[in-house]
């Protein structure tokens, strides 16, 4: 008999900013070379401040690729099912992730909070999420706490017995927590925002899932920091992606 491990209930996500190598100055640079060759290197060394005008112009355009020479890596610890949304984003992003083929994984999951609305409204393509009553919360958390804590002790019962790790994690839910490293561009991280995050300044509008958008509002604030000057251009033409 094993001894059933206790749980850890989270209802957040965390974003840790890694490694970065991103500023204003990069899209600059790299959008002059078209007509200055040699002489965009110059770029280097001034305040971006002053073309600001020409990040704009780039932005409202549409004229991409500049904004893609610059790197941000978070690690990100979200539930699972946050990362298979995550991961539906391909293109700029380049992910790795704790496995469960190499190491026994901890007994940590999501169960929302109060500020999580629960209730779908409308027909699929045109529909709504409300507030969820005080029973319905208890509901939740109740009815998910305890299926983690069956599903955490089949996999620990299929570790005692000699169960390869790759096998025995089938038995875990996607309410458990993952963590991973992501990587990307400015230029893909404004596509994600655009997507899995909802903004009044959005031109086309997007209906993510919450604990997707707590990621996305997260890196969002700590590129902001990075690069205010292409961060305010986005905002200003809509939150639509070059």
């Amino acid at each position: 008999m094993t001894t059933p491990q206790p749980l850890t209930l989270r209802s957040d996500v965390t974003v840790e900013l890694v490694k970065s190598s991103a500023s204003d100055a990069d899209v600059l640079f790299a959008a002059r070379v078209s007509t200055l060759g040699e002489q965009s290197l110059d770029e280097l060394g001034k305040d971006p401040e002053r073309s600001k005008g020409l990040i704009n112009y780039l932005m409202r355009d549409r004229h991409g690729s500049p904004f893609e020479h610059n790197s941000l890596t978070f690690f990100i610890s979200a539930p699972i099912f946050v990362f298979r949304e995550f991961m539906r984003h391909r293109v700029g992003w380049s992910y790795n992730e704790e496995s469960g083929r190499y190491r026994e994984l901890e007994p940590v999951f999501y169960v929302p909070d109060t500020s999580r609305k629960l209730v779908q409204e409308g027909r699929p393509g045109k529909y709504v999420f409300v507030e969820g009553t005080p029973a319905q919360h208890e509901t939740v958390r109740d009815t998910l706490t305890e299926s983690y804590e069956q599903a955490y002790a089949a996999y620990q019962k299929l570790l005692a017995e000699g169960v390869a790790r790759e096998v025995a994690r089938a038995a875990l839910p996607v309410g458990l927590y993952s963590s991973m490293y992501a990587t990307c561009n400015a230029r893909s991280l404004m596509h994600f925002l655009g997507l899995r995050t909802q903004h009044e300044l959005a031109k086309v509008p997007s209906f993510p899932q919450r604990e997707i958008e707590m990621v996305g509002e997260q890196m969002e604030a700590k590129w902001a920091e990075l690069m205010p000057l292409t961060h305010a251009a986005f905002n200003a033409n809509g939150r639509v992606a070059p």
